[in-house]
């Protein structure tokens, strides 16, 4: 079933618009949340990632941020010039790059679920427990996970 048509499409009521709208609120307040951590949400990522051990490669994390690695390289550079990873070679792979967290990086990434919780639920207050898990089931489908 087709939603949109050439006769019924307008931008401001399309989802993909308001999925756009709903992102970029999310990350302005995620990132002012973060400001005393001095990083961002995109940051927040891969601290996050790094810290489960759900990704240590630039490549593994580009895939699970859904990342370009021209991007995710910069966001490295500026977390390591922060000082809160290290980048190493791999000793089997001389092309891999591994990535572990410092002791400064581990510290700010113990702070984020102190933070990241309060943006979001300030953004969800009005939504009752079951129309919560009504739209993160919705959102998921919609994304294909």
């Amino acid at each position: 079933m087709d939603h949109y048509s050439k006769e019924n499409y307008q931008l401001m009521q399309s989802v993909g618009f308001f999925l756009n709208r709903a992102r970029d609120g999310l990350l302005i307040e995620m990132d002012a949340a973060l400001r005393d951590l001095d990083i961002t949400a995109q940051h927040m990522g891969i601290l996050l990632l790094l810290t489960r051990g759900e990704a240590h490669t630039p490549f593994e994390m580009s895939k699970l941020l859904c990342i370009d690695s021209g991007l995710m390289t910069r966001m490295l550079d500026k977390l390591e010039s922060k000082g809160l990873l290290a980048r190493s070679r791999s000793v089997d792979d001389r092309r891999m790059v591994n990535l572990t967290l410092t002791e400064k990086g581990m510290a700010v990434a113990e702070r984020i679920p102190e933070v990241a919780p309060k943006v979001l639920n300030a953004r969800l207050k009005m939504f009752s427990p079951e129309e919560f898990t009504e739209f993160r089931r919705l959102l998921a489908k919609f994304a294909n996970i």
